[in-house]
């Protein structure tokens, strides 16, 4: 528990007197970060940059807050290059019409930013794209040995048969 301030000292000199106190303990010695310089201590200040740094650190995507028509863009480009990674045509067809309800919806309301200009995908020429794409992975991938065949097994003799 930290001790009073004397009624004889000024909150300046008893702050500094605590730190100094501190500091002759070693409490501050291996703190993390120590010695090096304050990130971006030489940009001014900006509630804008606080805001986009903090939702950073914090791993919130920040593409909901850009305009439609960039943001469609952008899930357009990650779209087509995604669409290697999945596994059935129908995750391919489900992706591409997630997407395109996402344009029409765009559509339908009011332009705000930029004007819209993509389009609707069509589901065939991706999922043509995609099987040419697993073609190529097939033919690139080392052919995997396949395992030993196993010895065969002994007949079984049947109980009654062992008498004989």
């Amino acid at each position: 528990m930290t001790r009073r301030k004397p009624t004889d000292m000024s909150f300046v000199d008893w702050n500094e007197r605590q730190i100094r106190e501190a500091q002759d303990r070693g409490a501050f010695d291996d703190l993390p970060g120590a010695g090096k310089p304050i990130p971006d201590l030489d940009r001014p200040w900006s509630a804008e940059r606080w805001a986009a740094d903090l939702a950073r650190r914090e791993g919130v995507d920040l593409s909901l807050t850009l305009p439609p028509s960039l943001r469609l863009r952008r899930e357009r480009e990650r779209l087509l290059a995604g669409v290697a990674d999945l596994d059935r045509e129908e995750q391919v067809r489900a992706a591409v019409e997630v997407f395109n309800d996402a344009v029409r919806e765009a559509v339908r309301r009011p332009v705000t930013g930029p004007p819209l200009t993509v389009g609707l995908m069509a589901v065939e020429d991706v999922v043509q794209r995609w099987r040419e794409d697993r073609q190529a992975r097939a033919a690139e991938a080392p052919a995997v040995p396949e395992p030993d065949p196993a010895p065969p097994e002994r007949a079984r003799r049947r109980w009654f048969g062992r008498g004989r």
